[in-house]
């Protein structure tokens, strides 16, 4: 026996071949009884919307939903980096590269002279993300891709400040005062108007340079019947305060509850102790100095009374702390005395003070 073959059950190999671990696959080892096919999903299939969180936000047609477009919208903002790249490295200025583009010379740019400038570029694309391309820089939907529009989606504008005669050149087409013949050749060759005099603005508030206008693409703006729900609860100043409102529901912060003395672990109740965002910002001074309102509204002794009024700086005689212990005992059924409860007397004494002195006077 010690030679022949090891003796294995048959019932313990099954359960060691089911239960076997295999890579790629899922352990499952009541497959075999199963009557569905493998790829079967139970439960309720959800099927995803056709918009997405951005789509709301800016409530836009169904025809311009970007949800599933993920793989699109990357493939054009390549496109873009690249001719962004080219053009920023290989120009000094936009209305060189602009000149580049529009090799007509009829002051916008074409599909066709997209696509030859892509080829200079070394960036071969096919007709469908070329018109993806194009129709995402047309924003005025004319067929036709203007300075302003070349400025904004195909160059890094930022980056390449615009100089005086470039300036001059866009808006009136007129020499520049200078000895530059080069300058003077460019000018003469372009068109006398390439964008109006108000899309460029400054660059930054109080500095002297300038630049082109942002466009928006009309995507990205929001409706006119676009409506927040601040506007359409009237939360505008002259409206109807909140607090006029009819009040439904378990409050927030039970303060119409006592607080338990001592609360449960799983009590998540707020009863109006805990603090909020404007007591973190602006902290009190008892906050500050750590005193809470347990330290208040504790019990404490004739001794430990005196002791915290000579060290907050309140000077009374015997006779007149007798007196205002005497009246905070009274205010509890069992003459127990807190600080509030002192604190509350030396309020009343106080007032009736400066009573009698307005009527005497």
């Amino acid at each position: 026996m010690r030679r022949g073959a090891k003796v294995v059950s048959k019932r313990v190999d099954d359960f060691k071949e089911k239960f076997q671990h295999k890579l790629g696959r899922v352990l499952d080892p009541i497959a075999e009884t199963m009557t569905v096919p493998p790829d079967h999903t139970f439960g309720a299939c959800s099927h995803p919307e056709d918009y997405g969180a951005g789509d709301l936000i800016y409530n836009r047609l169904p025809g311009e939903y970007l949800r599933g477009k993920d793989r699109q919208r990357a493939l054009v903002a390549a496109v873009r980096h690249h001719l962004k790249k080219v053009n920023c490295e290989s120009f000094d200025t936009l209305l060189e590269a602009f000149r580049h583009y529009d090799k007509k010379g009829d002051g916008v740019i074409d599909k066709a002279e997209l696509r030859e400038a892509c080829d200079q570029a070394n960036l071969h694309v096919d007709e469908k993300l070329l018109d993806q391309l194009f129709d995402y820089c047309d924003v005025d939907n004319d067929g036709l891709i203007n300075y302003l529009e070349f400025a904004n989606f195909l160059n890094w504008k930022d980056k390449v400040p615009l100089k005086e005669y470039e300036e001059r050149v866009i808006i009136k087409g007129r020499k520049p005062d200078c000895a530059n013949t080069a300058e003077a050749t460019a000018e003469e060759s372009e068109p006398t108007l390439l964008i109006k005099p108000e899309d460029i603005v400054l660059k930054e508030p109080g500095r002297s340079e300038k630049t082109l206008r942002t466009l928006l693409r009309p995507s990205d703006k929001v409706s006119n019947h676009y409506k927040t729900t601040s506007s359409e609860i009237s939360a505008v100043v002259g409206a109807v305060p909140s607090m006029c409102y009819p009040i439904c529901g378990v409050p927030t912060i039970r303060s119409d509850i006592p607080a338990p003395r001592i609360r449960r672990i799983s009590d998540r109740t707020n009863y109006g102790e805990e603090g909020n965002a404007y007591s973190l910002l602006h902290p009190t001074i008892f906050g500050q100095k750590g005193v809470y309102e347990r330290d208040f509204f504790k019990t404490r002794s004739k001794k430990e009374i005196a002791e915290i009024l000579c060290n907050i700086g309140v000077k009374l005689s015997e006779e007149e702390f007798e007196n205002v212990w005497k009246l905070a005992s009274e205010k509890h059924h069992r003459g127990e005395v807190c600080v509030e409860n002192i604190r509350n007397v030396l309020d009343e004494l106080q007032h009736a003070d400066r009573i009698k002195c307005k009527t005497t006077t």
